[in-house]
């Protein structure tokens, strides 16, 4: 009888003390084997090719280019690769930029330890997987009701208006993005324009106003 291959897992979370924890919460599973770990988003992109993992588990928000970002570079790399994104965040914006930048799974990290197992065999088999809570209230929103003013940015400008609230300059998050810093600019000013704020700390406001940084 030929023994079923483990599911190849690699870590990504800038906290060493969360690896841990979740490499042995995975170690208990007969079904996932974890073969390596990153703590950032530059790291995993960098180890990503060398360790071919199945499934990426990854934190949404480590400091330089961030989840999303990573996710999105991961998957123009290899169109095949299989993120499932844990977030501490509750809001909607999230999960749905997650989504659409190609991973298959969100977890909010207030999930069941054991609901981490049943996440990465969905997103092993290709199928996307929402944690209960994430999922109702994206249905929700769906159902009606006006979108958000975050909703209103593109994805670069969503990227760019998370490292302004977070308080970072033109120039570090021109570097972070691979972007040129008068691209920043651009976009620094379409933000303000959309989102009707007058300068960072407002950008930072708003962000903590909609679950999207922690104040």
């Amino acid at each position: 009888m030929t023994t079923k291959a483990k599911t190849r897992v690699m870590l990504v979370d800038d906290h060493a003390v969360v690896r841990v924890g979740f490499r042995m919460l995975l170690s208990g599973s007969a079904t996932i084997e974890v073969v390596g770990e990153a703590d950032s988003g530059e790291a995993a992109y960098l180890q990503y090719p060398e360790m071919r993992p199945d499934v990426v588990i990854m934190d949404l928000s480590m400091p330089g280019m961030g989840g999303i970002e990573t996710v999105r570079r991961l998957i123009a790399r290899d169109k095949h690769a299989r993120v499932l994104v844990l977030s501490a965040h509750e809001d909607t914006a999230h999960p749905k930029r997650v989504l659409k930048a190609g991973a298959l799974g969100y977890l909010s990290k207030r999930s069941a330890p054991e609901e981490l197992i049943d996440a990465v065999a969905a997103v092993a088999g290709g199928r996307i997987y929402l944690d209960a809570d994430t999922a109702r209230k994206l249905a929700l929103q769906d159902l009606g009701g006006p979108a958000g003013q975050v909703d209103a940015l593109s994805e670069r400008e969503f990227a760019v208006f998370i490292h302004l609230a977070r308080g970072e300059s033109v120039n570090r998050i021109a570097e972070t993005l691979s972007l040129s810093p008068n691209t920043v600019g651009t976009h620094l000013y379409n933000i303000k324009q959309k989102l009707g704020a007058a300068n960072q700390s407002e950008l930072t406001l708003i962000a903590v106003r909609n679950g999207l940084i922690e104040a």
